[in-house]
């Protein structure tokens, strides 16, 4: 259905309070529809004077949202909450008020629909992002916001037409990014189909126009074949005696769309299948009537899906499987029984639409599954450092195409396809992902990183002392694993970061006679409050992230006589900052100058990132001569060991093997090369420059020795920048 055409049939019912009444009464009791007109009244009111860009009053648009709540059933507080979900934001009437008028759940609701338009934000992305954040929190603590929202942008999308084109597509953009995606997690189908093609329609016009043109002539010669092909499943089906409806599908716009775009393919590969979905009364039947299909035409291998065994992660059930027809075309078959038609098509609102008919608990299937996956949002939303990350979190979890694999216990867990084993590890438990060390896929050693396929088993190995390791972001793919990754990190910088503030506040005070051990509590905590911090923890991440200069926190923790600040310099440098072999994410070694442990080192603070390590002789210092202030005294711990990058450059005779001799050598001498490169000089000589990890200067230099050794070597030079 295109754009104009439904905002001429909204138009046509000019969204009548009364019509909506009459809707109510067919389901709610009086008094309950007597608070809906109320709130009607109330919201009338609130809008008295604004009008839509159409130019109607705005009210029209709230009664609108809530015809389309009152055709899923659902309960008055939410028909209310619709009716009333704009007076917050765009009328000024503050919470208090709806609380006092319509109590604590219909206020809530109001709130979590409306947007912060109190808060000034740096950009309109992170507006946006902090206003579906808010919404998305609400719709934790109470499913149905997401359900007014739905509506809310439903109508919106469905009045599009009034819209600047810019706007027009920002917000088909946003629909189908975001709103179409969370219907289709929550089962909504025949809301997500709208939304869609809605979308797409605003979207892409031109691409919208000429499918639906080529759609409109195919369906005329296709008639006569899907008329036979539904006579003959009919035919069968009656011979069997099931008791059942045979529908047949339309392909949607959107859907064609995407599989021509995805799949590379022609109109004619994609359209030409006939779809049909056969509604029966049990789940028994269900697997009959596969037969009987199966029996009638062959079935196309590896087509079948059985999602009445194994649900989809919205509550979905329903058979699956594609046919050979007449004339070699393919014919999809759906087969279903009456409830899970009902939570196919209205999905967590089944949960209202049908509670008091004799829905067998699909429904509640889709609403349990919907707080499942509610509470990993709550899991993202906690680890999320900001809510940009938290929108980029839950727009991979909205695309879920998906892989089933089972526990060692026999449980089924689904996944996004191309999901690795830390994905599985993170879905089972956050402690089993940020402790897990290996994987057995059935039943064999598998690497971390191994993608997952339909039908393994995986178990994972697990470690007290292993944590999460950051090239996993390389390949997780699912946002739990990804939110709870980044969170480690986060945490790890900063533990690293007190650990660093507290050592280079230590050798501030060094410098003026005192030590913090010396310093009274109360002090620090003064001084931590001056600062603008709750903790002092928060003080020591500060400085050790070099956003605060530690001899200035020295100074307010402990003032200078005049008398001492001539000798402040020679004794800062009588005691210089160890560095040891490991400092982490917040003290980095230079990559212009690669400084391994023996050389002499100097310490630049940098902003947000902490103390970055160079050579005295390297190159780069001059540009930061003209900042004293940045800089700290620094020296090699005396016990340091471990792995530093080291570069260095061979010259030598082109000849064929070379490369390969000079790398043999290195890895005789217990270094390992990281990169190397190759710079062609002359039709003789070539220059190869390796970056490999060494001990100390005492280990590079043996290594140099060893390749200056090679008779094809004619020069080798330590790059230092």
């Amino acid at each position: 259905m295109s754009t104009s055409a439904n905002a001429a049939d909204a138009g046509a019912s000019r969204y009548l309070i009364s019509d909506l009444l009459e809707m109510l009464e067919t389901y709610m009791p009086g008094d309950q529809v007597q608070e809906v007109y109320r709130a009607y009244l109330f919201g009338a009111e609130a809008h008295e004077g604004q009008h839509r860009m159409s130019g109607e009053p705005y009210i029209y648009h709230p009664v609108a949202v809530a015809r389309v709540l009152g055709e899923m059933h659902m309960d008055y507080q939410s028909i209310v909450a619709a009716i009333l979900h704009d007076v917050i934001e765009d009328t000024g009437t503050p919470k208090d008020v709806v609380r006092t008028e319509f109590g604590e759940q219909v206020a809530e609701l109001v709130d979590g629909v409306s947007k912060l338009t109190q808060i000034r934000f740096e950009s309109q992305a992170e507006q946006h992002a902090e206003n579906f954040r808010k919404m998305m929190l609400a719709m934790v603590r109470d499913i149905r916001v997401i359900l007014v929202k739905l509506a809310d942008r439903l109508h919106n999308m469905r009045t599009l037409g009034v819209m600047r084109a810019d706007k027009r597509r920002r917000i088909a953009r946003e629909t189908l990014d975001i709103y179409a995606p969370i219907a289709n997690r929550l089962g909504m189908n025949q809301i997500r189909l709208e939304l869609e093609e809605l979308g797409f329609e605003a979207m892409y016009p031109m691409r919208h126009r000429v499918l639906s043109e080529a759609v409109r002539k195919a369906r005329g010669n296709r008639k006569e074949i899907l008329n036979k092909i539904e006579t003959a499943i009919e035919q069968r089906l009656d011979e069997e005696q099931a008791d059942c409806r045979l529908l047949s599908r339309q392909k949607h716009l959107y859907s064609l769309y995407r599989k021509i775009r995805d799949r590379v393919g022609s109109f004619n590969e994609v359209f030409d299948v006939y779809a049909f979905r056969i509604i029966v009364n049990s789940v028994d039947t269900c697997y009959r009537v596969l037969g009987t299909m199966h029996n009638l035409y062959k079935p196309v291998p590896g087509k079948f899906k059985d999602y009445i065994a194994i649900p989809k992660a919205n509550g979905y059930q329903s058979l699956h499987t594609v046919l050979f027809g007449p004339y070699g075309v393919p014919i999809e078959v759906q087969i279903r029984t009456e409830d899970m038609e009902r939570v196919a098509e209205s999905g967590i609102a089944a949960h209202w639409l049908y509670k008091s008919s004799d829905a067998s608990g699909g429904g509640n299937n889709a609403q349990t599954r919907a707080r499942l996956w509610l509470r990993e949002l709550l899991e993202m939303q906690r680890n999320a450092g900001n809510s940009l990350e938290f929108l980029e979190n839950v727009k991979i979890d909205l695309f879920p195409d998906q892989v089933y694999v089972f526990t060692p216990a026999g449980d089924i867990l689904n996944l996004p396809r191309g999901a690795a084993a830390v994905d599985f590890a993170y879905a089972v438990h956050t402690d089993v992902g940020n402790t897990c060390i290996a994987a057995k896929i059935d039943r064999r050693l598998a690497p971390l990183r191994t993608t997952l396929h339909n039908g393994q088993s995986v178990e994972i190995i697990t470690a007290s002392g292993a944590h999460p390791n950051p090239a996993w972001l390389n390949f997780v793919t699912t946002a739990k694993a990804r939110s709870n990754i980044r969170h480690y990190l986060k945490n790890l910088q900063k533990d690293e970061a007190i650990d660093l503030g507290r050592r280079m506040l230590d050798k501030a005070l060094y410098t003026i006679d005192s030590s913090l051990r010396d310093i009274n509590v109360v002090m620090i905590e003064q001084v931590t409050r001056d600062c603008g911090f709750d903790h002092r923890d928060d003080l020591y991440a500060d400085i050790g992230l070099g956003n605060r200069m530690a001899m200035l926190v020295a100074r307010r923790l402990m003032p200078v006589d005049e008398g001492r600040e001539d000798r402040q310099q020679e004794e800062q440098r009588s005691r210089p900052l160890a560095i040891r072999d490991t400092e982490g994410m917040v003290v980095h070694f230079a990559r212009c100058c690669r400084p391994i442990p023996g050389d002499p080192i100097v310490g630049f603070i940098s902003t947000g990132r902490g103390l970055v390590i160079h050579t005295e002789t390297c190159s780069n210092l001059g540009d930061y001569r003209s900042r004293p202030d940045k800089w700290v005294d620094v020296e090699w711990q005396s016990d340091i060991e471990g792995d530093f990058p080291a570069e260095i450059r061979v010259d030598v005779n082109n000849q064929k093997g070379v490369l390969a001799t000079v790398a043999a050598v290195i890895s005789e001498t217990g270094s390992n090369i990281e990169n190397v490169s190759i710079e062609e000089r002359d039709g003789l000589d070539t220059s190869l420059v390796f970056v490999m990890t060494v001990h100390d200067r005492q280990h590079l230099a043996r290594v140099m020795r060893c390749i200056r050794k090679l008779p094809s070597v004619l020069r080798i030079t330590r790059s230092k920048g």
